[in-house]
């Protein structure tokens, strides 16, 4: 099956933003991608007053979209993340949400990002918990589009979720062979961890994993470092974008999937019954 990572400069300009989704994720289609795959926040990036104002619920214009063209290209579609206003009393803060449409239109799965990038990177300080809240529940779905014999199993993750391997270790044993991983990773950070994590990510877990990244400065001047991926189980990079708004496509190979796990089986090796959490460490009482 033949996937698309979708490499954008998301801002503030949803109708921008949305333009270049559209005419990026009909490109991908016609060079035959079957899933596609927009980076973190797509709809709208920006400051934390303009993520405010471009939140919207999964029935906003940005999903609906979503679910409107992959219906008409007959896609699976990962509409990377969104900032999805919040539902109260459900949730009081909005959530970096992901959400898998079926090449149907239909909503087969919504991933709310569990692990908020609250550091310092170069100077900048990022405080993503200050207007979102973390997910609750790892989501796993099911690619149909392409698929050569039956469902594939798909992982989702966002962005900072790729510094946690228990989450992906935990989507590969519920079965996924593709894993997504909608990104605006800094571009300090993509420099020097990007392609390290990604590739350590899908060697652990022997499994695919499409990563598209956003690309160049955000308001309020934060920039991002692009190099969107297609990596497969090995750890061998499929296809890596250059620095500017495009999508790249690499076929995965199911059966190669397959092959490298039943040869070095790390996956089946492993001894869960030997694994215990420590205890969290207390400080000295003063």
């Amino acid at each position: 099956m033949r996937v698309a990572a979708i490499q954008m400069n998301s801002t503030d300009d949803r109708d921008r933003n949305l333009a270049v989704a559209d005419r990026l994720v009909r490109a991908a289609a016609a060079d035959g991608a079957s899933l596609v795959v927009l980076p973190e926040k797509w709809s709208v990036l920006g400051t934390p007053e303009q993520l405010a104002a471009g939140a919207e619920p999964l029935d906003g214009p940005a999903i609906t979209w979503a679910r409107e063209t992959a219906r008409e290209l007959r896609v699976d579609l990962v509409a990377g993340s969104i900032v999805e206003r919040p539902d109260p009393p459900v949730r009081e803060k909005r959530s970096n949400t992901s959400v898998h449409v079926g090449p149907d239109g239909a909503i087969r799965a919504v991933y709310r990002k569990v692990h908020l990038f609250d550091v310092e990177v170069a100077g900048t300080v990022y405080r993503e918990s200050d207007g979102e809240q973390p997910g609750e529940e790892l989501v796993t779905s099911e690619l149909t589009a392409g698929a050569p014999a039956g469902p594939v199993g798909l992982g989702m993750a966002v962005c900072y979720d790729l510094r946690f391997p228990e989450l992906f270790r935990i989507l590969a044993l519920r079965g996924a062979h593709v894993m997504t991983l909608p990104s605006a990773f800094t571009l300090a950070t993509t420099r020097d961890h990007w392609e390290v994590l990604l590739r350590a990510r899908a060697i652990e877990n022997q499994c695919f994993l499409v990563a598209p990244n956003q690309i160049g400065v955000s308001p309020p001047g934060n920039r991002s470092g692009g190099r969107s991926m297609v990596v497969d189980p090995w750890g061998l990079v499929l296809a890596t974008a250059p620095d500017e708004e495009t999508h790249v496509t690499a076929d995965l190979d199911l059966a190669r999937l397959d092959a490298i796990r039943a040869r070095l089986p790390s996956l089946a090796s492993r001894r869960p019954g030997a694994y215990v959490w420590p205890e969290p460490r207390m400080e000295a009482a003063a």
